[in-house]
């Protein structure tokens, strides 16, 4: 009944904990159900005695249980160690190719020529700089002169917001703006993967910038499609969705307000409180809505075969009182 090589189980189906190299040759009952000599010494103990499986009264003594031997241990010591070699490996030939790709983050704003006045995390934080856009939650000062091009030294900064739209518009607003006798250049920044992720190793780093896991691959770009511009075509995407979002809800109406009825030349295209309500007047009988309330011109029209001319004028009060009510909203 005992078990070896690939048919060994490795966890206790009752606490789901990995089994102890003492417990792979551990069957307390006779009809071979494996657990774990813990969850075996709680049943017997704590419980009814019985083997989960087959009800039976468990025995005073395993019914199978043969200790391993040091080379045993060793052996499947070894064969373990083996296995995650084996794994790791694997791991990293499949990702090796990642360590040529590039991925753009959408929250991060990599910008060029900053003077030395405003090359300090604190400073691109305030309101008047990159802190207007929205909030960030970190800065990365970059002093390095190899970004400079001919307009003299300058350095440059990651700047990573909570939200992508607010990259998207700092990127909009600063990018070829001149500061300090230098233009800004900004645009999406892109980061690598880590070493050890792409190894398949844990990152001792807490701070790692680097990516641990596999990013978005319609943002992925080998540094080969990077010098042909294909990063800049997947940004210029992304200001364009970002401008056409704005433009709709810019264009939509106010959430529970109905659009202005035809011929009333939109002059209440934004209301706001109470006039969210808005008046419309029908041009087949002359009905005025005003919140909710309609005067009923119907009734005076019945009333007029009754009254004879007499209705007349009571319609012309009506059709007075309707105008008066749109003067006053009008005024409102």
């Amino acid at each position: 009944m005992s078990a070896s090589g690939d048919e060994q189980n490795t966890e206790c189906p009752l606490c789901m904990e990995p089994l102890e190299l003492d417990d792979l040759n551990f069957f307390p009952c006779t009809c071979g159900y494996q657990i774990c000599r813990f969850c075996w010494h709680r049943i017997r103990t704590d419980e009814n005695g019985l083997c989960p499986a087959c009800r039976k009264q468990y025995p005073e003594d395993p019914a199978d249980f043969k200790p391993l031997t040091h080379e045993e241990l060793q052996k499947i010591k070894s064969e373990k160690r083996q296995k995650d070699l084996q794994r790791k490996q694997k791991i990293s030939d499949n990702r090796k190719h990642l360590g040529n790709v590039r991925v753009v983050q959408k929250n991060l704003v990599f910008v060029v020529g900053l003077s030395q006045r405003l090359a300090e995390p604190e400073v691109l934080k305030r309101n008047e700089y990159f802190g207007k856009f929205g909030k960030i939650h970190k800065v990365v000062i970059n002093h390095s002169t190899s970004y400079a091009g001919s307009q003299g030294p300058s350095a440059s900064a990651y700047v990573t917001y909570c939200r992508v739209e607010d990259s998207l518009r700092a990127i909009q607003a600063v990018n070829n703006i001149h500061v300090d006798g230098r233009t800004l250049k900004a645009s999406l920044g892109t980061t690598k993967y880590c070493s050890h992720f792409l190894k398949g190793q844990q990152c001792p780093k807490g701070d790692c910038m680097y990516l641990h896991e596999i990013g978005d691959d319609a943002a992925s770009f080998t540094k080969e499609e990077m010098q042909q511009g294909k990063h800049q075509e997947y940004e210029k995407k992304l200001h364009e969705q970002l401008f056409n979002s704005i433009r709709k809800q810019a264009m939509s109406p106010t959430l529970g307000t109905p659009e202005p009825p035809n011929g009333s030349g939109g002059n209440g295209a934004v209301r706001h409180g109470r006039d969210s309500e808005s008046s419309t007047a029908s041009s087949n009988n002359g009905c005025v809505v005003a919140n909710g309330e309609v005067a009923k011109s119907g009734r005076g029209k019945s009333q007029n075969k009754k009254d004879g001319g007499t209705n007349k004028n009571s319609s012309k009060r009506t059709a007075n009182s309707g105008e008066e009510q749109k003067d006053r909203k009008s005024v409102v």
